[in-house]
C-alpha cells in the first residue's frame, strides 16, 4: 500500500506511537519485535514483512522518534535492535571536561550516523547534488511520521509530520517543512537538555533551535497522533471508531520516585531544580495514557492508579460511559520501580540500573524487561485490524 493510500479517510488506521526515554527505547523495541512477528505469522508474510507495512501512521518522541523513523523508512524490528545494540555507546559519547558544564555528551557521532543511515534510503530519483540527504517530504517514508521536538527560540512544542495536506507542508512554499533533512529533525527530537547540545534547523530563511521532545507534553505522543489524525485542523479527517482507528502506544518504562521519607525540609532548590522537570514529564506521559484510555477501548495497559485502574471496561460499562469510545488503544509499559521489576519476574535486575536514560552498560537488562512486557502482546488484540 503506497502512503498516498494511507492517507486517504478509509478505515481501519492503524496508528504506533513510540514514547522518548534514551536508550530504554530498547525496551519498546522488544515489544516491536513481538508485534512483527505475530503479525507476520498471522499474515502469512515472509520475512520481508515490516510494521510500515500495517501502520497508516507511527509518532516517536525523543528516541522514539529514532525508531518511528527508520520503522517508516521500511527497517525491520531485527534490524533496528541491532542499530541501538551497535550504535548505543555512541548516542552517549562523552562531551570534553570543558563542555560538560553545557551538557554531558557531544552529538557529532549521532547526528552523523543517523544522517548516513537515513539517506541509505533516499530513492534514487530523489539524489542530486544539491539534495544529498532525504527529507522529511521525501518518498522513502512509506508511512506517515510525526515527531516531537521542543523549538525552544519560539518556547513552544513542535509536532511535525509529513502529512502533504498540513498547512505549513505545501510544497511550493520556499519553508515547506517537507523540505527539512529528516536527520536534523530526529536529531533534533532527541536532544535532551543537559546531555546534548540543541540542534540549530534553517526553515525558510529563519533559524531555529530545537531540544528534546520530552520536555513538552507530548514524551508520550499518543493522544496527540490521534489529535493530527483526526482534528480538522490538520486536514487528514481520518474515521474514529473502535473497529475504525487502532492506536498502539509503547513505553520506555516508568519510574516514579516516591520516597516515603521525603520531608519538607528536604525539598530544598537543589532537590526542586532536579526534580521538578522530571515529575512533570511523568505526569504529562500519565495525562496522555489517561487521556487514551477515557476516549479510546483499552484492551491492554497497566493500572494508571488506584482510583482509576486500568480503565477496561466491560461492554455493559462502556455503555454508561458519557464519552464515546473512538478507538481500540493498547498501551505496553513496564514499571521500573523494585516492585514493578519483581512482578515482571526480574527482581534480580536493580531498579537503578535500567532507569537511567543513558544506561548503555545494562542494555541485555534492559532487553529482557522490553521481552517480559513482550509478552502481553497477543494477537487478538489486534484481530479487528488484522
Amino acid at each position: 500500500m503506497s502512503l498516498a493510500t494511507k492517507i486517504e479517510p478509509t478505515a481501519p488506521k492503524r496508528l504506533l506511537a513510540l514514547d522518548g526515554g534514551g536508550i530504554r527505547g530498547l525496551i519498546s523495541i522488544e515489544v516491536l519485535a513481538a508485534i512483527e512477528r505475530q503479525l507476520r505469522t498471522q499474515l502469512n508474510r515472509g520475512p520481508e514483512f515490516r510494521l510500515c507495512h500495517y501502520f497508516d501512521y507511527v509518532a516517536g518522541t525523543s528516541t522514539g522518534a529514532i525508531s518511528a523513523t527508520l520503522i517508516s523508512l521500511g527497517m525491520s524490528v531485527d534490524e533496528l535492535r541491532d542499530f541501538y545494540l551497535a550504535h548505543g555507546a555512541a548516542m552517549f559519547d562523552k562531551a570534553s571536561v570543558l563542555r560538560r558544564f553545557q551538557y554531558k555528551y557531544e552529538d557529532d557521532r549521532l547526528a552523523e550516523t543517523l544522517r548516513d543511515l537515513f539517506d541509505r534510503y533516499l530513492p534514487v530519483h530523489e539524489r542530486s547534488a544539491d539534495h544529498p540527504h532525504i527529507t522529511l517530504g521525501s518518498a522513502g517514508l512509506q508511512t506517515l511520521l510525526l515527531l516531537v521536538m521542543r523549538n525552544a527560540t519560539t518556547d513552544s512544542p513542535w509536532p511535525i509530520s509529513n502529512n502533504p495536506k498540513a498547512k505549513y507542508n505545501a510544497r511550493d512554499l520556499e519553508n515547506s517543512n517537507l523540505h527539512l533533512p529528516l536527520w536534523k529533525l530526529v536529531r533534533a527530537s532527541t536532544a535532551a537538555p543537559t546531555y546534548f547540545p540543541p540542534e540549530e534547523v534553517q526553515v525558510g530563511g529563519r533559524r531555529f533551535l530545537f531540544v528534546d521532545g520530552g520536555v513538552t507534553t507530548y514524551n508520550n505522543p499518543a493522544f496527540l497522533v490521534f489529535l493530527m489524525a483526526t482534528a480538522g485542523a490538520y486536514r487528514l479527517s481520518w474515521p474514529v471508531g473502535p473497529d475504525k482507528m487502532l492506536v498502539v502506544s509503547i513505553g520506555t518504562g516508568s519510574s516514579p520516585k516516591a520516597d516515603a521519607n521525603l520531608a519538607a525540609g528536604d525539598m530544598n532548590l537543589l532537590y526542586q531544580s532536579g526534580n521538578i522537570p522530571i515529575a512533570l514529564m511523568y505526569a504529562a506521559l500519565n495525562e496522555q495514557d489517561l487521556l487514551c484510555r477515557a476516549f479510546g477501548r483499552c484492551l491492554v495497559g497497566p493500572a494508571l492508579d488506584r482510583e482509576v485502574g486500568t480503565m477496561m471496561l466491560t461492554e455493559a460499562e462502556e455503555q454508561r460511559e458519557v464519552l464515546p469510545k473512538l478507538f481500540t488503544y493498547l498501551r505496553y509499559n513496564a514499571d521500573l520501580s523494585a516492585t514493578g521489576l519483581a512482578e515482571l519476574g526480574l527482581g534480580d535486575i536493580r531498579p537503578e540500573k535500567v532507569q537511567k536514560l543513558d544506561s548503555i552498560a545494562h542494555m541485555k537488562d534492559l532487553r529482557r524487561v522490553g521481552e517480559a512486557i513482550a509478552r502481553q502482546v497477543r494477537l487478538q488484540d489486534f484481530a479487528a485490524f488484522v
